[in-house]
């Protein structure tokens, strides 16, 4: 999934868009594995499965994948891949033009 997540951030580099990562790994591991898959997105080190952000959100699965619109409202959870793309693209199509 790192491949596609990251090929998604340069693609919308310009665009209203955001994606933020919640890492359960240890925050040595997670760094190297960043560093090697060239990371760039803002991520939460939570350290464990059993982390507060885990447990608030109810993950149960990874990776598990939100889609939150700009008003905050979760539109669609496990998308991957091409669905992703599909998502992200149909909720920046609903903003107001920034002409």
């Amino acid at each position: 999934m790192l491949p596609h997540e990251k090929a998604l951030v340069k693609r919308l580099a310009d665009r209203p868009f955001v994606l933020i990562g919640v890492n359960t790994d240890a925050p040595s591991i997670f760094r190297a594995e960043a560093a090697k898959h060239g990371v760039t997105w803002r991520n939460s080190l939570q350290g464990t499965t059993g982390g507060e952000l885990c447990r608030a959100w109810g993950v149960r699965q990874f990776p598990t994948l939100y889609v939150i619109d700009a008003e905050g409202v979760i539109r669609h959870v496990d998308v991957y891949y091409d669905a992703l793309d599909r998502a992200v693209e149909a909720l920046l199509a609903e903003l107001p033009s920034q002409h």
